[in-house]
């Protein structure tokens, strides 16, 4: 087995338990809150991931480019993060009465030191590729979906895995396993190839203070970009804050109490990740053929159409309209997500290349999907959860958040489409892209 291959297989390992940390809970979490009273609370365990992200990944890709290796940054950050999920779990193990206070603090030290690493795992990877010689925009697609699979594979085994009768997505073990994963991972980085920081005295007091890459905003086409990659990221968590819970409500209905969908939401949500192992492989191709305008539009209306079958269909006749919204969240996500690092990663120098991507988490997992998910708090609290509502009475206020929600995705694809300006198409030097034991 040739270097690159060994190198990729290491960087395709990191990026698998990466993801799974998330997938272990993300999209399965509201099904057990709500289930112990905390179901108007939801919201706030998802807009805090996006609070933490507005200062925390920049913060801590500013140490990663000046003073900290970045694998050593990812690996510290994950070793927190574990240790506190593994308490959230305990805390929930052991009391009588679940309450939010202590439950979410525990759940907000573990997410504000997670949330970052997403930004250092691209960096590692990227840092590690481009030393190799090997392209980024053709090689790090194949290396990233096996986060997408480690995402998937982490879903599976909380819904399925029963625990004392009980799906464990409908449990507090569902932390426990992120947390211990995270652990896992926190040893695992430290085998990573080394990432240099920065040499040499910094030209500027925006140099110095690792904020360089806010100087990125002084390009008018990037911070174009930057601007709707909040408004895109105000999207991005809200059906990983809601979608199973808003699949499992149906189980309270009779008419599709007994449907497979029903109770297994977590499940059939993964078939959203599954997509996206398909279109993380088209990326290189798309980003060649629309540049990053046209993928981008592309996820846009990807995200109308994920909420707009959502709020369609239902897990009894209607569950093919669930299975179409999953396939275009690969579509809806991906091009967005991972075109929108490569695209921010080709236009920032390398000495800065943490904080940009640092950056990037800000404006869309940060900013963006804390303003997202607290308005979609907002609105599912009015629409669903009210106390006054029977089940099917909630199950009509989720289909009319979801066409609000796609009301929202289809006003930024066509302010995007008109305002922004970039056909530019990467270029891939195929020769240089070979891997090095074919040399």
């Amino acid at each position: 087995m040739g270097s690159g291959t060994v190198l990729k297989t290491k960087l395709a390992t990191l990026s698998f338990l990466e993801f799974a940390v998330w997938g272990a809970y993300l999209t399965s979490l509201g099904i057990y809150l709500s289930g112990i009273g905390l179901g108007d609370k939801i919201f706030w365990f998802y807009t805090v991931q996006g609070i933490v992200s507005i200062f925390m990944p920049a913060l801590i890709g500013i140490v990663a480019d000046r003073w900290i290796q970045a694998q050593k940054m990812l690996s510290l950050c994950q070793l927190v993060a574990g240790v506190a999920m593994c308490g959230a779990a305990w805390y929930c193990a052991s009391a009588e009465t679940v309450e939010f206070g202590p439950l979410f603090t525990l759940y907000t030290i573990s997410v504000a030191f997670f949330m970052p690493t997403i930004g250092l795992n691209n960096s590692v990877a990227y840092t590690a590729l481009s030393n190799a010689g090997l392209d980024t925009v053709k090689h790090f697609p194949p290396v990233r979906v096996f986060g997408t699979i480690g995402f998937i594979c982490s879903m599976l085994l909380t819904n399925f895995l029963r625990i004392d009768g009980i799906s464990m997505q409908a449990t507090y073990y569902q932390l426990y396993s992120s947390g211990i994963l995270s652990l896992v991972m926190a040893a695992y980085s430290l085998t990573m190839p080394k990432c240099p920081v920065s040499q040499g005295e910094p030209k500027s007091l925006s140099e110095s203070l690792g904020l360089k890459a806010f100087t990125l905003f002084k390009d008018r086409k990037m911070a174009i970009f930057f601007i709707f990659s909040m408004l895109l990221g105000v999207s991005l968590q809200i059906t990983n804050s809601y979608g199973t819970t808003f699949i499992n409500a149906f189980g309270d209905v009779a008419e599709y109490a007994s449907a497979w969908g029903a109770r297994n939401a977590t499940a059939l949500v993964s078939l959203s990740q599954m997509s996206e192992t398909l279109c993380i492989l088209l990326i290189p191709m798309a980003l060649r053929r629309f540049g990053i305008k046209g993928v981008m539009l592309i996820a846009m209306f990807g995200w109308v159409l994920r909420f707009g079958f959502f709020g369609l269909g239902n897990p009894g006749s209607g569950v093919w309209l669930f299975i179409l919204s999953m396939i275009v969240y690969g579509v809806a996500f991906d091009f967005f997500n991972i075109s929108g690092s490569l695209y921010v990663d080709k236009k920032t120098d390398p000495s800065m290349r943490s904080s940009a991507q640092g950056l990037f988490m800000l404006m869309t997992n940060g900013i963006g999907a804390a303003i997202g998910t607290m308005a979609a708090g907002a609105v599912v609290n009015h629409y669903v959860f009210d106390s006054n509502l029977d089940a099917a009475a909630q199950i009509e206020g989720w289909h009319t958040s979801w066409y609000i929600f796609a009301a929202y995705a289809l006003a930024v694809s066509v302010a995007f489409w008109i305002v922004f300006k970039d056909d530019e198409r990467p270029k891939i030097d195929v020769d240089r892209a070979i891997d090095r034991e074919t040399v």
